[in-house]
């Protein structure tokens, strides 16, 4: 494994593909997960470089289509970040007495891979969320199922499912891999320290929605329930958010990251259609449409079977490719300033900094405003 930080994206495949115990994973001062290697444990079997997702070619796309879809049912596509396609996919292996693999909070509020095995469950793994996932034990629980006849839908970002597929080593017709849009991984430990920062404000968190969709705006209200209230506001406006679109909090790997293209090497890749506005406007209610792509014939396939519970239209690569899709997220200039000051400061005293800092930078830009 190398010990570049850029090199690393933190995907964990190593220590789940080390069978003699000796990879493990530790927090930096970023608060990000990296691979520490126990010489004396170290066998030299090269397995966790073997199953590393980094810098590895991923193989052509021919064949590719582009799609635009919503979910039929109201409630699936409400309660999803954009148009639905990710419950539809999950309810297609379901319905195969199968598991479904993505994110999910637990009890303390981390976001966690979590395998769900019915449709109660699959509610936890719905949304997005704009944390680094902890994957401990998922790659060596998926590759049981598979090697046991299950059907298996698992979603992540694409150097996570990319990880899942070398760590496989071989194709399975029961493993539907699905990855995302992804504009990069904020630090866990930023996080950690977040959550902790609202509890004191207002007492026990127990729901965050990254994505809210009830004022129709395309998921861009954030919402939490701490202390037994609920706190909604515009997505820019809450601190954590804020700064992982500022980039400020992006795992520095993502800044270089070779996933940011259309050839990915999963079935299917979901993200929102930004932009849908100009490529089908009537399409367009304010409450998400999602960007799918199929790569592989098993991915047209399924897509033949629940298109029916779906509302779709085909588009051009030039219409679909967003941003994400083109190259990686470029680092802010302040991002060493700021984590210095994160690591430096207890989170009691970074974050209200912050805030205060950044309600006095939007009172100079509203008078700014002012005088032009």
């Amino acid at each position: 494994m190398k010990g570049e930080k850029t090199a690393c994206c933190g995907c964990a495949a190593c220590a789940d593909a080390c069978r003699a115990g000796a990879v493990r994973m530790a927090v930096d001062g970023e608060g990000f997960r990296y691979p520490v290697v126990d010489a004396a444990r170290c066998v030299g079997c090269g397995q966790c470089e073997a199953v590393c997702p980094m810098g590895r070619e991923r193989g052509g796309g021919g064949g590719r289509v582009w799609l635009g879809a919503r979910a039929k049912e109201e409630a699936v596509r409400l309660g999803s970040s954009s148009g639905g396609v990710f419950p539809v996919l999950a309810e297609y292996v379901l319905r195969r007495q199968g598991a479904v693999f993505g994110a999910a909070f637990d009890k303390s509020m981390e976001v966690v891979h979590r395998e769900a095995r019915g449709m109660a469950e699959l509610e936890a793994l719905k949304g997005t969320k704009y944390v680094q996932s902890r994957m401990d034990g998922i790659y060596r629980r998926v590759e049981a199922l598979l090697q046991g006849g299950t059907w298996v839908l698992f979603c992540g970002t694409p150097c996570q499912a990319y990880a899942l597929k070398r760590f496989l080593g071989r194709e399975y017709a029961r493993l539907v891999l699905v990855d995302l849009v992804c504009y990069g991984v904020p630090s866990p430990g930023l996080w950690r320290d977040y959550t902790a920062f609202l509890e004191r404000r207002h007492g026990p968190l127990t729901a965050f929605s990254f994505r809210d969709k009830r004022n129709r705006d395309r998921g861009r209200t954030r919402a939490y329930t701490a202390g037994g209230r609920e706190y909604a506001a515009n997505l820019g406006r809450d601190l954590y958010c804020g700064m992982y679109f500022a980039n400020l909090t992006i795992r520095p790997a993502c800044h270089a990251c070779g996933f940011a293209a259309p050839d990915r090497g999963s079935d299917f890749t979901l993200g929102d259609f930004w932009g849908v506005e100009k490529v089908r406007p009537e399409a367009d209610d304010g409450k998400g449409i999602s960007l799918v792509a199929a790569h592989t014939d098993k991915a047209r396939e399924i897509w033949s079977e629940v298109r029916q519970f779906l509302d779709w239209f085909p588009c051009g690569e030039e219409e679909a490719l967003q941003p994400r899709l083109k190259g990686p997220t470029p680092a802010s200039r302040l991002r060493g300033a700021f984590m210095g000051l994160y690591r430096g400061l207890p989170p009691a005293v970074f974050f209200p900094l912050y805030e205060k800092a950044e309600a006095a930078a939007n009172l100079a830009r509203r008078l700014m405003r002012c005088f032009r």
